[in-house]
Order: structure tokens, then C-alpha cells, then sequence
């Protein structure tokens, strides 16, 4: 008997956070979230979340932002 199982990424949710400002060019409505998870499958279903990551990218001066640079403002808004 062969069982397929194993990790895979599921879909990026994509957030506009319009009415935060970006701390590097201090551009308003600039920035957009990506929240991306890693599922466990059994037989290509996912069954659970092991684990997710998030960044956020300046549309305007295309600094990206990673959990450990987050501001409380984008702590809240991302969760």
C-alpha cells in the first residue's frame, strides 16, 4: 500500500492595509500584506496548518517588511 503524504503551501491572501503609513517613505495606503501557509496533506487534502509567514511590501518604495520588523499598527492589521 502506497499513502501520499507530506507538506505543501497553500493559496497567498493578499490584504491592501489602506490606511496604514509605510515607516521608510512615509507614504499612506502604500502597503499590501502577504500571508502565506504551509499545510500537512494526506492524499494531495490538507488536513492541517503548520505553519504560516507574513510580509508586507511598500507598493511605493518597494521595501518589504517581515514579522520581526512589524510595527504594533501592523501586528493588528495583519492578524
Amino acid at each position: 500500500m502506497i499513502l501520499f503524504f507530506g507538506t505543501r503551501p497553500g493559496k497567498t491572501e493578499i490584504k491592501n492595509l489602506d490606511n496604514l503609513t509605510c515607516p521608510y517613505c512615509n507614504q499612506i495606503g502604500t502597503l499590501t500584506a502577504y500571508i502565506s501557509g504551509n499545510y500537512f496533506h494526506f492524499f494531495w487534502i490538507k488536513l492541517f496548518k503548520i505553519s504560516a509567514s507574513k510580509m508586507l511590501e511598500c507598493s511605493h518604495c518597494k521595501r518589504v517588511y517581515y514579522p520581526d520588523e512589524f510595527s504594533e499598527e501592523m501586528k493588528r492589521l495583519t492578524n
